[in-house]
């Protein structure tokens, strides 16, 4: 409703962010702990080498369904494999429906004037259709990622540089644009979707490319330096398209810039903004230290 609340909400889903890592890890440690010990013998004949007594670790990905077949009784199996069911429908409606309504009214809309309403409604649906295709072919592409969770990581680095140099420098230079930003997105997308056709099919397929070539070299940098690379290719993109494209105007990148703040706009932040505010923030910010630190190895 006002910025004092997209501030607390943007707080409590950084919070929020946090809980990932350990939905992630913990059914994987309650799984090996399960499985090295012998307390399941299903979990151990899957997931324990019996020549070395180390984990599989192709098999490490089966670590959840394995205990919800093997562990949980009957009753609550059902009920896990319904709620989880039950979200994952929940999640692509929520995005299929997003993202055809974007589709529809952002783009096609405003490029086709006067159009129907029955027209905008049968374009949304074929473009639901387009994305389940899109979604079924990208499957080889996660099948292709050493894990789910370390695939999440990398589209992750590879979608957040570009949008942090539109966000982080817009704010700071007022004379970047539109243009600028349009590019920066489109590079920093480029680049992103070039790693992951890069790396498909060395996981997926065994496949290798010659050592010291140019794929070879994207396909072995670690996902985390590939994303400084795009952050800088992009901010680069941003700056030299924006100062050779024409300037912004003043009324329309007034207050939304340092160069272009008022009192009045200080003032008005000012008082959008409390002592609980920045004690959350604060917190939020020990924890992610914190958890950096523990599980930094």
């Amino acid at each position: 409703k006002n910025e004092q609340q997209a501030r607390r909400g943007t707080i409590f889903a950084s919070a929020l962010k946090l809980l990932p890592v350990f939905i992630f890890i913990i059914p994987g440690m309650i799984s090996f702990a399960l499985a090295k010990s012998g307390m399941v013998e299903a979990l151990q004949a899957r997931m324990i080498d019996p020549m070395t007594g180390e984990v599989i670790r192709e098999e490490a990905q089966a670590a959840f369904p394995l205990m919800v077949q093997h562990v949980l009784p009957t009753g609550v199996r059902g009920i896990v494999v319904a709620g989880l069911l039950a979200a994952l429908m929940s999640s692509l409606a929520g995005v299929l429906n997003a993202t055809a309504t974007l589709f529809t009214m952002d783009f096609y809309s405003r490029l086709h004037k006067g159009v129907s309403q029955e027209k905008l409604v049968w374009i949304g649906r074929v473009a639901t259709g387009v994305l389940v295709v899109v979604g079924i072919l990208w499957i080889p592409v996660i099948q292709g990622a050493k894990g789910l969770y370390d695939y999440l990581q990398g589209v992750q680095a590879y979608l957040a540089p570009p949008i942090f140099v539109v966000f982080f420098f817009g704010i700071f230079f007022k004379r970047l644009n539109g243009p600028g930003c349009l590019a920066t997105l489109v590079v920093g997308f480029i680049m992103g979707l070039f790693r992951l056709v890069v790396d498909t099919p060395v996981s997926l397929m065994g496949h290798s490319y010659e050592a010291g070539s140019f794929l070879w070299i994207v396909n072995n940098m670690f996902f985390q330096y590939y994303s400084m690379v795009i952050l800088i290719v992009c901010a680069a993109v941003f700056v030299v398209v924006s100062y050779i494209t024409p300037a912004p105007s003043y009324e329309k990148i007034s207050g939304l810039t340092y160069g272009t703040v008022t009192d009045e706009h200080r003032s008005a932040s000012r008082s959008s903004w409390s002592k609980p505010d920045v004690v959350w923030s604060g917190l939020v910010l020990v924890a992610i230290l914190a958890a950096y630190l523990y599980f930094r190895g």
